[in-house]
């Protein structure tokens, strides 16, 4: 461990509460901690525990019977989840990037946030009602090339086939998609150069 200030080498100086090196400058006598790896970003949460939640979640239990089976307050839950899917975004766009693929299909998952659309007032957050994930798999490897969340217009359709296009290497594939409007523009304009489009009815 180096100082900070100084930039010389410290000196081991015991262990605080919870067992972690700490280290003391010879020049200035400041004290260090040890860095430490934090993959849940300052969360309390053992790590055996924040696995088991989402193991959990994956099988399809809902919040509230995570909450039960672990006796974790749901708040702790869902900021873990949030957490996790960041992460996971991340990792997927740092490596699906310039794959071969040769049958694409995509598709949308209706869901809600809040209410369903039709309870939604012009007064209401705009982000309440019908969501959307749009999803893009790679039909023989069962491979998810991209996903993008958000209503079911052209802009959500647009990033949704820009993401497409980074994941996917230069060489010709089928798109099949279903008879959603806005995938012509989208595919037209954004894959036309590698992909044969058509839409299953």
């Amino acid at each position: 461990m180096t100082c900070h200030s100084c930039r010389i080498e410290c000196k081991r100086n015991g262990r605080d509460r919870k067992g972690t090196q700490r280290f003391q400058c010879r020049q200035c006598s400041k004290t260090f901690l040890e860095p430490q790896e934090k993959p849940l970003d300052g969360m309390y949460l053992p790590m055996e525990k924040a696995e088991m939640i989402l193991a959990l979640l994956l099988e399809g239990n809902s919040v509230s019977s995570v909450e039960r089976i672990t006796g974790i307050h749901h708040g702790t839950i869902l900021k873990l989840l949030v957490l996790a899917g960041e992460k996971c975004e991340r990792i997927m766009a740092e490596k699906i990037r310039n794959i071969r693929v040769t049958d694409v299909e995509a598709d949308e998952v209706r869901s809600f946030i809040g209410k369903k659309e039709k309870r939604v007032r012009p007064e209401d957050d705009q982000n309440l009602g019908d969501c959307y994930t749009f999803v893009a798999i790679e039909r023989n490897t069962k491979l998810v090339l991209n996903i993008a969340m958000g209503k079911r217009n052209q802009q959500t359709t647009d990033v949704f086939i820009e993401g497409v296009r980074h994941a996917t290497a230069h060489s010709h594939f089928q798109m099949t998609t279903d008879g959603f409007g806005p995938y012509k523009s989208a595919i037209t304009n954004t894959l036309h150069d590698r992909c044969s489009f058509a839409q299953l009815i």
